[in-house]
């Protein structure tokens, strides 16, 4: 495992800081209409990739995950300028301004998704995790889903598959207590998400996605039994969104007192409070960091701005068509 240096913890807090300047701009575009379609944001998650990628081996191993995917990539390398030019549909963007919000991508950087389909990344990770196995890669897939994605049924058959043949996968439940506006305890007879592993004896546990120490902690665990070929675990990483579902949630599920409650458990501040406590930095650093961060983030939105919309042309580019497609050749000469 990695040591937690004072450079470590400095890091985790100016990455943290940006990222969640980031999507409070993105929040601002949204509303400005610069940016168009579904918006999620992932304000109070932060410690969850900045514990992970803490113990994810960064030259091989990958990550998949839903909708909610504007920060996991920046946290794999991918630029984040790019990743605001996406999001505004410009042709600098991840996927040439054709994903949006939803769909970042980097094959450079082996972040596969961004997938709008609830649930639909569980089965890709497991196939991820299968190609790295079969060419004796040593790598290690990170899957993420929400808690509303641990009720498809693609779940139950990919553990069961996962387990059958032993992938290097690591199943996350990023678990902020609400699917859209369902509670989690609203959807199932008990609250432990974590306990879906035991069904396919499965390792399995939770973890306080509340600070990256702990998270780091969970991963690494996960993360090295996956790589000795032992199989996959299931953890259930538990957060708090303090936004809504999406940029159209008006929120009537949860009150402001619930919201006002769990930020008092902010990742950002917790990661201040070790620094501040053990001295690795002043006020002032921290707010150095923190003006470096809000910089970085208007140098994206610049970015985005400055840079062109995709050709109209391009649309037809991003299309799967064979015109010599034989079955098509075959139905057509026996019709004659």
């Amino acid at each position: 495992m990695k040591e937690y240096t004072p450079e470590v913890y400095l890091q985790w807090y100016e990455q943290m800081s940006m990222w969640r300047r980031f999507e409070d701009k993105c929040r601002s575009l949204y509303l400005k209409q610069k940016i168009r379609g579904f918006l999620h944001l992932y304000n109070g998650q932060e410690a969850i990739p900045a514990g992970f990628v803490h113990a994810m081996d960064m030259t091989k191993d990958s990550m998949i995950t839903a909708y909610r995917c504007h920060i996991l990539p920046m946290a794999m390398g991918v630029d984040p300028r790019r990743i605001m030019a996406e999001l505004c549909g410009k042709a600098t963007g991840t996927s040439g301004g054709m994903g949006g919000s939803m769909h970042i991508f980097s094959r450079e950087h082996r972040f596969y998704g961004g997938h709008g389909i609830v649930g639909g990344q569980i089965p890709l990770g497991a196939g991820i995790a299968f190609a790295n196995k079969y060419f004796n890669r040593e790598a290690v897939n990170i899957c993420f889903m929400g808690d509303g994605a641990v009720r498809q049924g693609s779940l139950h058959e990919t553990f069961n598959m996962a387990m059958n043949w032993k992938l290097p996968v690591v199943f996350v439940c990023e678990n902020n207590q609400y699917a859209m506006g369902t509670s989690v305890k609203r959807t199932a007879n008990h609250e432990d998400i974590y306990k879906l592993g035991l069904g396919y004896e499965m390792p399995c546990y939770p973890i306080d996605a509340t600070n990256p120490i702990s998270v780091a902690e969970g991963a690494f665990e996960a993360i090295e039994r996956a790589r000795r070929g032992d199989g996959p675990t299931f953890i259930e990483a538990r957060t708090y969104r303090y936004r809504g579902h999406s940029m159209s949630d008006a929120e009537p599920y949860r009150t402001k007192d619930e919201v006002t409650e769990h930020k008092k458990q902010d990742p950002i501040l917790w990661v201040r409070h070790e620094i501040l406590s053990n001295s690795w930095a002043t006020e002032e650093d921290l707010d150095a960091l923190e003006e470096k961060s809000k910089n970085f983030v208007e140098e994206c939105v610049e970015f985005a701005e400055n840079s062109p919309f995709p050709d109209k042309e391009k649309l037809y580019e991003y299309i799967y068509a064979q015109n010599d497609y034989p079955f098509i050749d075959k139905y057509e000469n026996s019709t004659k």
